[in-house]
């Protein structure tokens, strides 16, 4: 997939979020897939460090496993939205399925009182995938957001430093960018994330949530 997603894809999904374009020198961190105790504890202490904001798209899944994990971040401040219950593709499932697995995630989180008081809430399909007939349900409850970066810290076969030399090369101001509080991530994150936020800290861009 391509670091930065060319502004087709934005015509195709109209009414999705790809970037905040702004004057300032913001970014959107996003991390999708957590929380689990491997990678997202470790995650929150680098933004500490940097007194920097993200949002975590969750699996509610992993919610349910691991509430602690889930609340520090909130308590931290940053901001928890919906990546479905289980992680599905919109491209794989029935849609009533895959609404139901969105609907399950939503409850988790509120029951679990996680999320902000806001109309609508957020909500990343996996893998970005999505239908126009689940685009045209969703988007009246949701607030549906893609990304302008995708660090593809997941990517197994892409060297860290290379990793790392494309977000950073790919990154504008407003941007939403994509990694990853996952295990599969976990080589290149550890590696990306405090250098890429050592980077961007230092032209004085500040961190923030969605």
């Amino acid at each position: 997939m391509l670091t930065r997603p060319p502004a087709l894809l934005h015509s195709l999904f109209p009414g999705c979020e790809w970037q905040h374009p702004s004057a300032e020198r913001s970014l959107y961190l996003t991390f999708d897939d957590g929380p689990i105790p491997e990678e997202t504890p470790w995650v929150l202490d680098q933004l500490a460090d940097y007194q920097a904001h993200a949002t975590f798209f969750c699996v509610g899944d992993n919610v349910q496993r691991y509430p602690g994990i889930a609340q520090r971040a909130l308590t931290e401040g940053h901001r928890l939205a919906n990546h479905t219950q289980h992680h599905l593709s919109a491209w794989a499932h029935p849609r009533t399925t895959y609404l139901h697995d969105v609907a399950r995630c939503q409850e988790t989180l509120t029951k679990l009182g996680l999320l902000e008081a806001e109309t609508p809430p957020l909500l990343r399909p996996p893998y970005g995938r999505l239908t126009w007939p689940l685009l045209r349900q969703l988007r009246p409850q949701y607030r549906l957001i893609m990304w302008s970066v995708l660090t593809q810290d997941y990517n197994q076969n892409l060297p860290a430093e290379r990793c790392l030399r494309q977000a950073i090369a790919a990154t504008r101001p407003g941007d939403i960018v994509v990694f990853h509080d996952s295990q599969k991530a976990s080589r290149n994150l550890r590696y990306v994330l405090p250098r890429y936020l050592t980077h961007f800290a230092e032209q004085g861009f500040t961190f923030a949530t969605l």
